[in-house]
């Protein structure tokens, strides 16, 4: 139970929803630095603003923290690709759409793919959060995506995919690139998150799955 001080603390700070934001911006910024076992709860709590004993009262221990980064961060994605996935467009459009939108995401949001990046690597070896992740945002978003494509397959858009290999192969194509940034660097001396490479990558990515997915369209001199 919090104390009687604490409780009066956070009354007089008079603005909880604004507090509990920016201890989480604070603690996405340091769990996508350190990682949940390199991240201090002080450098979060100085970067929120405010002391421990108010951090704790939000969050009662660094896990717990973590995992509210964890769910702050994909409820931003999710909200985004959800709109996205809502528009009443053709099969085609919903596609590229979709995917240049979730490329902008991950390029905009760079703590974003750095904290999801490790939190993978560690749900390799199990982590807590990963199966209320999956059910609260990936599995939505893949069963969305996979009711597109099947769409697109009954019109003739598309080609006869399989969605559970087709939507993470198309992740893959954002996120690979991303991950593998410093080596890209390293290996060919320029900066693939320029904004030039960026909009290069981009456009390539649009046209890998467009060539993967779409079928050709018919002329009448034949098939293009």
């Amino acid at each position: 139970m919090p104390s009687a001080h604490t409780k009066s603390r956070l009354g007089s700070r008079g603005k909880p929803e604004e507090t509990r934001a920016a201890i989480l911006q604070a603690a996405v910024r340091e769990f996508a630095q350190a990682g949940i076992s390199g991240a201090r709860t002080d450098t979060i709590a100085q970067a929120a603003g405010v002391n421990k004993a108010l951090l704790y009262y939000y969050f009662q221990d660094k896990e717990t923290l973590y995992g509210a980064a964890l769910d702050h961060s994909l409820s931003q994605l999710s909200a985004k690709m959800m709109e996205v996935l809502h528009r009443q467009l053709p099969p085609r459009e919903m596609i590229t759409t979709y995917v240049g939108a979730y490329f902008d995401f991950i390029a905009g949001h760079p703590f974003y793919r750095n904290l999801m990046q490790r939190e993978m690597l560690r749900a390799a070896y199990g982590s807590p959060h990963m199966p209320r992740l999956a059910k609260r945002y990936f599995n939505p978003l893949s069963a969305k995506l996979a009711e597109v494509i099947h769409a697109g397959i009954a019109s003739g858009d598309f080609r006869n995919v399989d969605p559970m290999h087709f939507v993470p192969s198309m992740v893959a194509l954002v996120i690979f690139y991303f991950a593998s940034a410093p080596v890209m660097k390293a290996v060919s001396g320029l900066d693939p998150l320029s904004s030039e490479r960026l909009a290069e990558r981009r456009a390539a990515v649009l046209d890998f799955v467009s060539a993967a997915l779409f079928r050709r369209v018919e002329s009448a001199g034949g098939r293009q």
